[in-house]
């Protein structure tokens, strides 16, 4: 038992490692290289956890092998973008101008269900209503209206509008403190006991979450009781 614990743990914070050097790009968004090293690495794992009389090495290695892999393809598809294309493939304008493509439906294998299915997804019930359909190459479908369509913004209606849009600084966390972003916008720990204190907590563990934004405020929410 405690020889499969470890080689679980050791391949577990492997994977996991690796996939913190690729990027979050990677992790957000499957592209097909993306999805074959997530399924051979997977695949390459559970065989060592299961098989002991498989060493160590022999799942450590080739998994170590394909991160590597990834992460030199990843790095000449920015240096070249014919590479790029021939990696990730290039997206595909299912309807260009208001006008369905067909063809490029064929080749893509996008039914027009699927297409109705996306446009309603994202709020489009109309085809006319759609200028540009593009499939990107991580399967997702932007979708881009005519001017008419699109909602009403400050710039379209010739209106300024001053940019007073600030990030919040999370001071607790369930109820841990987070010191760093408590020095970040120039508050200390007495500071911070005097408003806990004022909004009748008596510790920041009854907290659940603490914001602090210098327009706005301070929001708090109590920590519900497990049940």
């Amino acid at each position: 038992m405690a020889t499969a614990f470890f080689r679980t743990v050791i391949l577990y914070f492997l994977i996991m490692s690796g996939l913190r050097l690729m990027g979050k790009r990677q992790i957000g968004d499957l592209e097909p290289s993306d999805l074959v090293l997530t399924m051979m690495v997977s695949d390459l794992a559970t065989v060592p956890m299961q098989d002991f009389g498989i060493p160590l090495l022999s799942g450590v290695i080739p998994i170590l092998t394909l991160l590597a892999l990834s992460m030199l393809l990843s790095q000449l598809s920015l240096k070249s973008l014919r590479f790029r294309a021939l990696l990730c493939g290039t997206p595909a304008v299912l309807i260009d101008r208001g006008q369905l493509r067909q063809d490029v439906m064929r080749e893509n294998r996008f039914t027009v269900d699927e297409l109705l299915e996306e446009l309603r997804i994202q709020g489009y019930c109309d085809l006319g209503a759609v200028k540009y359909a593009i499939l990107e190459n991580s399967g997702q479908l932007s979708i881009l209206p005519w001017p008419r369509e699109q909602p009403a913004a400050a710039k379209r209606l010739h209106q300024v509008v001053p940019d007073d849009t600030v990030l919040p600084y999370v001071l607790i966390n369930d109820g841990r403190v987070l010191d760093r972003n408590l020095s970040a916008c120039g508050k200390s720990r007495s500071w911070l006991e005097q408003e806990l204190s004022a909004l009748g907590y008596l510790s920041p563990k009854e907290v659940f979450l603490m914001t602090y934004e210098e327009q706005g405020g301070i929001q708090c929410l109590r920590k519900e009781s497990a049940t």
